[in-house]
């Protein structure tokens, strides 16, 4: 069938149904099993040991921070945490995995069941839930270079822990996909367990797509799609697999369970290989590693260090702060700016205030530097001094934003206040002050105001800015408005 006649009359009749499994690095400083270290962009093959390359006679060790880091994820996720966990050997032969075996869990993975809520573009929420959380290790890297015949291996990664999420297939479109991808990615960042960059590979992602028809109970056949690096071409490629699928079916044929690559240039998937037959990789026991007990001390501990969690955190900028859905939806979108934004509402209680000069000027200086939030010059303590300034009248705005803020970048030794007296910039807003001004500028303009009182009323404006001209702009707009309509009115 031709693609162009895939109407959406026919795709309407059939269900996607997708199932994620994430592979996020852990940010250990050394590997899974061995001390070699973990670090990022070293010199192929300078970061292995001979526990990396499997040595006759060498025995691996548990690095216990990965097993924390896999419960911390485990109980952000609502996960049953498994207490006595087993690794297995999974044996195929991959020429960048130097051991032959994988050491990975096999059927005690430590978190299991458990959810991850998502929030679509319309506001829809929605909880994606999860099989199982399980600990693993890397392999190496094959390098291919151009137009050379020969295949390159790097081991550097070999070792690197893993931890692997495998969602149930409750995904139901590709955008379901990608806001759930951003859920990981924000819970793995928050938590400070991967940084998940994808264009960098410490956060991958393999797709299992099928179609139905609407109304079914049984599922498809899946096709397991790879070699996507960005959450962008995650959601392509179940798109096109949707199309491809749903085109196979309506001509009666059949689909093949196979792996499939995805080609970011074209946005099209092509076959690997097939899976016709389940894969025999001889899983047993790892008789090397000792089984990991997480006694309950362990796991208390482990939960007494978790930070706030981004749907918390949302949950309360939206409940106690009173912020718009957008509002909070984008300060959680990072920890740091999140936490930032918290401390500011413990020094001032203009919340929105506090969210629109974050959202705004802050995010707009950081983006501007190319900064960390860690690394933004005025304390929230100082920032909060200013939003309250200009809520008190001591400060118009436009003083505060085009005067007082940028000094306050520069300057760091110097309150808002201090700056603002400084530059002469405090507001008069004592009402005895400014009646005198406003008084002689009535004075001064008697035609203007007989044109006012018969009916000009776009006329305040006129009086205003001659008020702000004799006060040097110090008069507070809110008391000077107030005090020329009474006295216009009257």
């Amino acid at each position: 069938m031709e693609k162009e006649m895939l109407s959406a009359e026919i795709t309407s009749k059939y269900e996607l149904v997708v199932g994620l499994e994430v592979h996020a690095q852990l940010l250990t400083k050394s590997k899974i099993f061995a001390t070699d270290t973990t670090e990022f962009g070293k010199m192929p093959n300078t970061q292995i040991s001979v526990i990396t390359l499997g040595h006759p006679g060498t025995l691996p060790k548990v690095n216990s921070r990965v097993v924390e880091y896999a419960m911390k994820m485990g109980l952000a996720c609502g996960c049953e945490i498994t207490r006595h966990n087993v690794f297995a050997r999974k044996n195929y032969f991959y020429p960048d995995l130097p051991k032959g075996f994988q050491t990975t869990q096999d059927k005690n993975p430590i978190c299991v069941g458990g959810f991850v809520p998502i929030t679509l573009p319309d506001g829809t929420e929605k909880s994606i839930a999860l099989t199982r959380i399980h600990m693993e290790e890397d392999a190496g890297k094959s390098i291919h270079l151009a137009e050379e015949p020969d295949t390159l291996v790097d081991f550097n990664r070999a070792g690197v822990p893993l931890i692997e999420i495998v969602s149930e297939p409750d995904i139901r479109s590709s955008e379901e996909a990608y806001a759930y991808l951003v859920e990981i990615k924000k819970l793995v960042r928050y938590l400070e367990i991967c940084d998940g960059n994808m264009e960098e590979g410490s956060m991958r992602c393999d797709a299992n797509v099928s179609v139905r028809l609407r109304g079914a109970k049984e599922y498809g056949k899946k096709v397991e799609v790879k070699n996507m690096n960005s959450f962008r071409n995650v959601a392509r490629a179940i798109e096109h697999e949707f199309e491809r699928q749903v085109e196979l079916v309506e001509v009666g044929k059949e689909i093949v369970s196979e792996t499939r690559t995805f080609d970011a240039n074209t946005g099209t998937t092509a076959s690997m290989r097939t899976k016709e037959d389940l894969n025999d990789y001889r899983y047993f026991p790892e008789p090397d590693l000792s089984p990991v007990v997480i006694s309950e001390e362990w796991l208390e501990s482990v939960k007494a260090s978790m930070p706030p969690l981004p749907r918390e955190l949302y949950h309360k900028f939206v409940d106690k702060y009173g912020l718009p859905g957008y509002d909070a939806g984008v300060l959680t979108d990072s920890k740091e700016i999140a936490m930032y934004f918290e401390e500011l509402c413990h020094h001032t209680s203009s919340f929105k205030a506090a969210s629109n000069w974050v959202m705004g000027p802050v995010k707009s200086y950081l983006n501007e530097h190319n900064e960390h939030i860690s690394d933004f010059p005025i304390p929230a303590k100082s920032l909060a001094e200013l939003i309250d300034m200009i809520d008190a009248g001591k400060v118009s705005f436009s003083a505060a934003s085009q005067k007082i803020y940028p000094e306050m970048l520069q300057d760091t030794t110097h309150s808002p206040l201090q700056i603002a007296q400084a530059q002469n910039l405090i507001q008069e807003s004592d009402e005895g002050s400014l009646l005198p001004i406003v008084e002689s500028v009535l004075a001064e303009n008697a035609a203007k105001v007989a044109e006012y009182r018969s009916g000009k009323k776009g006329l305040i404006g006129m009086f205003m800015g001659q008020v702000m001209k004799k006060s040097e702009g110090k008069a507070d707009p809110k008391v000077a408005t107030k005090l020329l309509t009474e006295l216009l009115e009257n």
